[in-house]
């Protein structure tokens, strides 16, 4: 699967243009996804020097991107152009819709092949079993 991560308020806290805080777990299930052979391309709006230092922060942590703010080389020959459109399967950024899921979330979803409703079912059954086996109900 390709996937297009953003920076900042999804890898690290929202400090731009400096780098904020690693998200707990952030770079942990990038690497692990990447170990899984999903394809990982940084999407950000920075650029620059500033670009460089993202990428170097990731990097100084084990994490590497196939590609940074493009698509995968070999889409661009295979379409014969280069758009401005990235090719992904999947975009995880801090501004979805209903916001960042925890890190733990994500990666079990891409993991496991979960919708997010599957996840919160799977939460919201565990909070009631919980509960039920405190008080005898739910």
């Amino acid at each position: 699967m390709i996937i297009a991560v953003d920076f900042d308020g999804t890898i690290v806290e929202h400090k731009y243009p400096a780098i904020g805080k690693e998200i707990p777990f952030a770079i942990d299930a990038l690497k692990r996804l990447r170990r899984e052979h999903h394809i990982l391309i940084l999407w950000t709006v920075r650029e620059g020097d500033w670009l460089d230092e993202a990428v170097e922060f990731c990097r100084k942590r084990g994490l590497e991107f196939h590609a940074v703010n493009s698509n995968l080389k070999e889409n661009e020959a295979k379409n014969n152009h280069d758009t401005r459109k990235l090719k992904a399967d999947l975009f995880i950024d801090d501004r979805n819709l209903g916001g960042l899921p925890d890190w733990g979330i994500i990666y079990r979803m891409i993991h496991d092949r979960l919708t997010y409703q599957d996840v919160v079912g799977i939460v919201e059954i565990k909070k009631r079993n919980f509960w039920k086996s405190l008080w005898g109900k739910t």
